[in-house]
């Protein structure tokens, strides 16, 4: 195959990594540069090996130079903007034990299931144990 087919190939990969919501992609169209080089520079090479130049290298870039990248660009961290754990709830209709009802935090009225030992009366105050989605896991206070 001509070299410009290669680079071509590298810049359709490269608008599909643009638009996808993982870093995989880029790895292989930098694959596919590396066999538009050595196409480019003259050395013969029959299809079969540049495309077996060109699997094997977008496979070890993307092994062993993709997480050297996403550590450095930092995608490994989860950010956290805000937690509930710890904030205070009020129920807004009794609650017994392993139940959900509704909850009030923060002026929003949120699912609150009751995992602790007592049930929760109309009014009473609680504590935010864990969310899971969108459902506040609440205690006696």
């Amino acid at each position: 195959m001509a070299w410009w087919v290669w680079v071509l190939a590298a810049f359709l990969l490269l608008i599909i990594e643009f638009h996808a919501t993982t870093a995989h992609i880029g790895f292989f169209a930098v694959g596919a540069f590396l066999v538009a080089i050595i196409v480019g520079a003259g050395i013969p090479m029959p299809l079969w090996g540049q495309l077996l130049t060109f699997s094997i290298s977008s496979v070890v870039l993307l092994i062993f130079v993709r997480p050297i990248v996403v550590r450095k660009l930092g995608f490994n961290i989860t950010k956290v903007v805000d937690t509930f754990v710890g904030e205070r709830a009020v129920v807004l209709a009794d609650l017994p034990v392993a139940a959900e009802g509704k909850a009030e935090m923060r002026g929003s009225t949120w699912t609150a299931r009751n995992v602790g030992e007592t049930p929760l009366l109309k009014g009473q105050r609680c504590v935010v144990e864990q969310i899971v989605g969108l459902t506040i896991h609440v205690r006696a206070w």
